[in-house]
């Protein structure tokens, strides 16, 4: 069962790692950003944070309450259903990563428009301490300090939670305000359609 209320960029598909490698000694503290804005929206991020809740060495451990935001994306959208999970797991940050790309697809993600219309898109944002860059993979998450609608949801899951650099995510918050952005519910099953 999942924690009812408390208050990582999935880049171009690659192949997984072998299971032992994909594996870390101890459990780390990931956080992943969850958005969508087509399709069955609730019960597509519903399904994700259970298959993630589900999936080998990963384990949910808080979900943030929701926001709703614009679309920064071209054309008309929906605006995004916006969230952030917590999850305690013994896979490393680039089998995490091949996780949720595995999600986004069963998902019906497609990427043929930069930015557009999405029927879930997750991205690891943090991944304990670490600092990371390599082609398939940057940690923190390079635009996690630009975007209200992740930093947001994250500070109300980890409100004294600082990036790698020393930066707080309380301070993240105060500085990029609410712009677009709409506290929605605690849970998705109080959120509106």
């Amino acid at each position: 069962r999942l924690p009812r209320r408390r208050h990582g960029r999935a880049g171009a598909a690659g192949a997984a790692p072998p299971a032992a490698a994909a594996r870390m000694a101890a459990e780390s503290r990931a956080y992943v950003a969850l958005g969508a804005n087509l399709g069955d929206v609730k019960g597509n991020l519903r399904r994700t944070i259970e298959a993630l809740n589900a999936a080998p060495g990963c384990r949910v451990t808080a979900v943030s309450p929701w926001y709703r935001s614009r679309a920064i994306g071209p054309g008309e959208q929906r605006d995004y259903l916006n969230g952030v999970v917590a999850v305690a797991t013994t896979l490393t940050p680039h089998a995490l990563l091949d996780l949720l790309q595995a999600l986004e697809a069963a998902a019906g993600r497609e990427r043929a428009v930069r930015w557009g219309a999405r029927t879930l898109d997750l991205d690891l944002l943090l991944f304990d301490t670490l600092a990371l860059a390599d082609e398939r993979l940057t940690l923190p998450h390079p635009r996690l300090a630009e975007r209200n609608f992740v930093v947001y949801p994250l500070s109300d899951l980890a409100p004294r939670l600082r990036l790698p650099d020393g930066t707080a995510v309380a301070d993240l918050r105060a500085a990029l305000g609410a712009r677009g952005l709409e506290a929605v519910h605690a849970t998705l099953e109080e959120c509106d359609d």
